[in-house]
């Protein structure tokens, strides 16, 4: 349980709240640090504080830039005069203050009417009970906490809920919603029922979200110890289905004569919990999340050899262009990355199933590059049968497909390969112009290395050039 605190004094450590406090004081204000600092603070969540929300009962613009020069002249401060709002960085800490205000929607916008307001206003409009926790910076208060909806009992007993009615607050700022399964995945908590039922009667209204928001929170979520909480929730509200149609449609089962195949999204959400124990990277979970996205417009069922989603790798990776194209995400060397994972993920696992050839390993380094290692990490992560004596074997074959992979990649330098003969040297051998020919030549060059006839350097590279060129019926020069 956590102890009542009723005062937050000692954990005001940063000399820049004493002296937003005595500002304060001068100019005759109430002023209070919110959000987030004050709720990691009575969790005890040991997290580097890169942002500070400060609210004053009076105009932040003019608080931040007394305090900016109280600590030092010439600090910038950053106004945005349009939101009330300004911010200052100091000691590597933003530190973000706005008025006191009270919003109003239009069903259309989620971007509010804003007013001045008292700090009970300000409160009202917070989006949670744990983050509408203030703490007072003013001298003679500073330290006390003002608990209006009973955050801390919330805190304790591991629930997100609203500080008004749910409908309301996600109805006004249907990003709400995100930010509820978000919070409910990153700290482990459970959103409160009627929340919960808001959410699925409100999802629609995440309509009006832009894109950039939406993935933003995809990301922070993607980002968590066990992100599978966070879109089993997306799932259940309904939210899933409008931001990732295409993660919907891998939930389900479906039989024919007696034999049925996984539920692929619980199987998709499972591998990207156990990628997630071994990575940070944000691309390889989205690898992850993504790897079987094709599996519903490929599955087919042949009663000879039962369910089959053939080419589900391939397909899937034409699917992505136009998924991170509407989710707003980088269509940059991000998404070549992802879906170089979902074309290649099925390789080592067929490598891992037959016995593995020199050949096959060599093809694989060709095509996966310095990303190997993270493909083969991907691979193992997709390993989740309910047969422990099944995935003992694969995992056992897995570490043979990695030892051949150091052993020739040692021996054959073949990460991000290119040919030892250009096609420079090529045109300059054989007196060519550019033609068919010399395209012939390379592949046969490079086909060689990869099924280990000759070794990948030049001298062999060149001597098998010159023995091809001539089944080809080319002449070389002074040869």
């Amino acid at each position: 349980m956590m102890p009542e605190r009723h005062n937050l004094k000692d954990s005001l450590t940063h000399p820049v709240f004493k002296q937003i406090g005595k500002v304060s004081d001068q100019l005759g204000v109430e002023t209070y640090v919110v959000g987030g600092f004050v709720r990691d603070v009575l969790l005890g969540r040991k997290r580097e504080v890169f942002d500070v929300d400060i609210v004053t009962v009076g105009s932040g613009i003019d608080l931040a830039t007394k305090v900016a020069a109280s600590l030092r002249p010439g600090l910038k401060v950053s106004v945005f005069k349009n939101f009330g709002t300004a911010m200052f960085r100091f000691n590597d800490i933003d530190f973000e203050f706005v008025g006191a205000r009270r919003e109003s929607y239009r069903q259309e916008s989620r971007k509010p009417i804003v007013e001045d307001g008292t700090l009970e206003d300000d409160q009202n409009r917070r989006d949670f009970t744990i983050n509408a926790l203030a703490v007072c910076l003013n001298e003679s208060r500073f330290g006390e906490l003002l608990d209006p909806f009973n955050g801390i009992g919330d805190l304790e007993n591991k629930i997100i809920k609203t500080p008004l009615a749910p409908e309301i607050t996600f109805s006004d700022d249907p990003l709400r919603m995100l930010r509820a399964i978000r919070f409910a995945t990153q700290l482990d908590f459970m959103i409160e029922e009627k929340t919960l039922e808001a959410i699925q009667s409100q999802c629609k209204r995440v309509e009006i979200v832009s894109k950039e928001r939406i993935t933003d929170e995809i990301n922070k979520i993607m980002l968590t110890p066990n992100p599978s909480i966070g879109f089993k929730l997306l799932e259940k509200t309904g939210l899933l289905a409008i931001i990732l149609p295409e993660v919907q449609k891998l939930k389900g089962r479906e039989t024919k004569n007696g034999i049925g195949h996984k539920d692929n999204f619980y199987h998709t959400l499972e591998v990207l919990d156990r990628i997630s124990v071994n990575t940070d990277n944000l691309w390889l979970r989205w690898s992850a999340l993504l790897h079987d996205i094709a599996k519903p417009v490929t599955k087919r069922f042949d009663p000879r050899v039962g369910w089959t989603f053939h080419a589900h790798n391939f397909v899937g990776e034409k699917m992505l262009p136009s998924i991170f194209d509407r989710l707003k995400l980088p269509l940059n060397e991000k998404l070549k990355y992802v879906q170089k994972m979902v074309s290649l993920h099925m390789r080592p696992i067929v490598l891992s199933e037959e016995e593995v050839t020199d050949s096959a390993v060599r093809r694989l380094l060709f095509d996966a590059g310095d990303d190997i290692d993270d493909l083969m990490t991907l691979c193992e992560a997709d390993i989740t049968s309910k047969n422990p004596e099944k995935v003992s074997r694969f995992l056992s074959n897995f570490q043979l497909v990695r030892e051949k992979l150091k052993d020739i990649e040692q021996r054959d330098a073949l990460r991000n390969f290119q040919p030892p003969v250009t096609g420079e040297i090529i045109m300059e051998t054989f007196s060519l112009l550019p033609c068919r020919e010399i395209g012939i030549l390379k592949s046969a060059i490079k086909e060689a290395i990869l099924e280990g006839e000759i070794h990948n350097n030049y001298e062999e590279a060149y001597n098998f050039m010159l023995a091809k060129g001539e089944e080809m019926g080319l002449k070389a020069k002074d040869v």
